[in-house]
């Protein structure tokens, strides 16, 4: 069977296992159609095993973002996959291979896994997340750096993190970079799996990646109508909201033309400020930095939004539903109070047994008693019992 190496230690109920080597030293930059077919052929399939992913996507520089690399561990050794140069084909079976893997291990893996469905239209069965388990287990430090340094000593360079994934050839600098990104990821599963098990919370870990992954899954899209809904919008009466719409298309059109993300254009806040002064009356004068036809494109846009007529003017909207929340706010107190003195004495992160925004559905009177049972986890409903004591 392919896969890590069988020694096991064991931990209560779980049986880890644990690799012969600290890390993988064999590395392999797989970037021709040739190359990664011949791979695929030696590797084998995943099946029982333990595997290793990370990605690497171009959102700093692209419109459209893209995945560029998938860095990947396995018994083999290390490999760096490009997705722009080999066979589509090859790589929709690799991503059949991770699915039959024993799990697919990351870290952070939420980012991860969205370009995974934007790619794919799919994440890979089983996510174990390296930062989750960390967290668990009671971690201040959880970003790969930190705990890497804090488990081996080890100083990882972050000279590429903002590099540009997309251009090609890559740098050797950059090649470096993405190997490390996973070149410990193994060996750093097997310590926080073994802690897991010690601390009986290998269920809690299980249970949250399983719902992390359903989530990626299942999160809603942004509909193209709303995208230009920003954080901010709400203050905004429905004059201003019609502006702040046309400014909106207004860069996402420039982005497109320049293939540049939209906050390299203009970022939300000088959208949102630019909205309220329009909705006030006054003149916008567009920034310096926009060349002669962009600022030319940005007026034109503005007085085409001036003559909209009020029953074209977008409606106002709350979240995802027209639903307020009802929040009692000596419940709310209360059972903030509660999760802390639960999180200090389990020794873990307050927000990994209820985040705010589920204390305040908890608190809320428009939330039905049966809906409020389904907003925590079990793990999460043994150690905290929300209910009125």
């Amino acid at each position: 069977m392919s896969g890590l190496p069988e020694t096991m230690i064991s931990h209560g109920a779980g049986r880890v296992p644990v690799s012969d080597h600290p890390v993988a030293d064999h590395s392999e930059f797989l970037n021709t159609p040739e190359s990664f077919r011949r791979y695929l052929d030696e590797v084998g399939e995943f099946k029982g095993a333990w595997v290793g992913l990370d990605t690497e996507a171009d959102s700093l520089h692209s419109y459209e973002t893209k995945l560029c690399l998938l860095q990947f561990c396995c018994h083999r050794g290390l490999a760096v996959i490009d997705p722009l140069s080999v066979d589509r084909n090859d790589l929709e079976e690799f991503v059949d291979r991770l699915d039959r893997a024993d799990a697919v291990w990351m870290h952070g893996a939420d980012y991860d896994m969205s370009l995974f469905r934007k790619t794919f239209g799919r994440v890979p069965a089983t996510i174990w997340d390296t930062q989750t388990a960390a967290r668990l287990v009671g971690a201040e430090a959880f970003g790969l750096a930190a705990l890497l340094e804090k488990e081996f000593g080890i100083v990882l360079s972050k000279t590429s993190q903002k590099a540009d994934w997309g251009k090609r050839p890559l740098t050797e600098k950059m090649l470096a970079y993405a190997f490390d990104d996973v070149r410990y990821l193994m060996k750093l599963a097997e310590i926080y799996a073994a802690r897991l098990h010690e601390s009986g919370r290998w269920d809690w870990f299980e249970e949250s990646c399983e719902a992390a992954r359903r989530s990626a899954l299942e999160r809603d899209e942004r509909s193209s109508e709303d995208a230009w809904r920003i954080t901010g919008w709400g203050r905004l009466d429905p004059r201003g909201m019609s502006f702040l719409r046309g400014l909106w298309q207004w860069r996402d059109g420039e982005s497109q033309r320049l293939d540049r993300p939209s906050f390299k254009v203009l970022g939300n806040q000088e959208l949102l400020a630019m909205a309220e002064r329009l909705q006030s009356g006054e003149s916008i004068t567009p920034p310096r930095y926009l060349r002669p036809g962009q600022a030319g494109r940005l007026q034109k846009s503005i007085e085409v939004t001036r003559k909209e007529p009020k029953d074209d003017w977008p409606p106002r909207r709350f979240g995802g539903s027209s639903q307020r929340l009802q929040i009692n706010e000596p419940t709310l107190n209360r059972l903030k109070a509660k999760r802390d003195t639960v999180a200090s004495s389990l020794g873990i992160d307050p927000t990994l047994i209820a985040p705010r925004a589920v204390l305040e559905k908890l608190a809320s009177s428009t939330i039905p008693a049966d809906e409020k049972e389904n907003l925590l986890l079990r793990w999460q409903q043994r150690v905290f019992d929300f209910r009125e004591d």
